[in-house]
């Protein structure tokens, strides 16, 4: 990993915007995604400390999603160093990642920039039975858009009065167990929180009450496909986000740091054990999962395992992926 052509772009990407940042990509490749999780607070603390306080700090992200509650400790966490914070997108800033973008000053986003809906998807040991798992040990997630879009299919498109829609709820409950449909509505809820809290960082909530709510409104309940991408002129127009385009040089920069952190960690590469094995029976997976760096140096998530062929009388070689306990590691080159 050429952590000095790395660290050379984030000082470039610094001279530009006159701030100091940190990046924090979590990987997208299969079999070995990672998440934005409560993992990376401590290590992006050890950035900020020794980057010391500025007026201005910035986030240069690239995720899918992760933990709900992880963006309001990792604001809430940057915002303790700076006067002013801000994000800084080149591609892909999904579901966790845009619940943290709400706690930033402004949201820089390039060309190829993608916001998405915040709601979750929720997992509780009393959804539904998997139907496609044999061992019936498998749960359906829940997706809190799929329940919204229930009711509002009975109400849009059946007709149904409010005073009928009791045995809309009925129904679903001889299908979903109670209590699992109580812990999608207290994701909707928390969510909702989350995203005040993080909106309520930067912007008056008496005198900015109304675009607060449609903000919130917008990315839970509008947009009611979570795998709905919002580009930058939706995120300014529609959503109403304070979102700067960055000007060529710096759109360049931030595209040419993201390249490299995609050739890096390999992750438009699909993974082929197969190819990985080399005609070998046996080798030693090493793959870092996310990164988190500053001009000040690099963590990474170290993702090991183990690919081995399994032998079959005939046809196509077999091969089982064995991931290993994982950690994150320092890296000096």
């Amino acid at each position: 990993m050429p952590q000095k052509e790395r660290i050379d772009l984030i000082k470039k990407i610094e001279g530009e915007i006159h701030s100091k940042i940190i990046t924090y990509i979590t990987g997208d490749r299969q079999p070995f995604p990672t998440q934005i999780a409560d993992d990376a607070i401590l290590l992006i603390r050890k950035h900020l400390d020794s980057l010391g306080k500025q007026k201005i700090f910035g986030l240069f992200i690239y995720s899918r999603g992760g933990e709900m509650i992880a963006p309001l400790r990792l604001v809430r966490l940057i915002r303790e160093y700076c006067d002013y914070f801000e994000v800084l997108i080149p591609y892909r800033a999904h579901s966790a990642a845009t619940l943290l973008c709400l706690g930033a000053d402004k949201i820089i986003m390039g060309k190829l920039a993608e916001l998405s809906p915040v709601d979750p998807t929720t997992g509780h040991p009393f959804n539904p039975d998997d139907p496609t798992d044999p061992n019936k040990q498998k749960k359906i997630p829940i997706s809190v858009e799929d329940l919204t879009s229930y009711f509002l299919l009975a109400k849009e498109k059946a007709y149904v009065r409010d005073e009928q829609m009791v045995n809309v709820f009925n129904e679903l409950t001889n299908k979903i167990h109670p209590l699992a449909l109580g812990n999608v509505y207290r994701s909707h809820r928390m969510i909702r929180l989350l995203a005040r809290k993080l909106l309520s960082m930067h912007m008056n909530e008496e005198k900015e009450k109304h675009r607060i709510d449609e903000i919130i409104k917008k990315l839970t309940e509008e947009l009611c496909i979570h795998g709905y991408l919002i580009s930058r002129e939706e995120a300014e127009k529609d959503v109403r986000l304070n979102i700067e385009k960055p000007k060529d040089s710096l759109e360049d920069l931030m595209w040419s740091l993201y390249k490299i952190y995609e050739r890096d960690m390999e992750l438009t590469v699909p993974f082929e054990p197969v190819s990985f094995l080399g005609g070998a029976k046996e080798r030693q997976l090493s793959y870092y999962g996310a990164i988190i760096e500053s001009e000040r140096g690099t963590d990474a998530f170290l993702i090991n395992g183990v690919v081995k062929a399994k032998p079959t009388p005939q046809g196509p070689i077999q091969t089982m992926v064995n991931i290993l306990p994982s950690k994150w590691v320092e890296i000096n080159e």
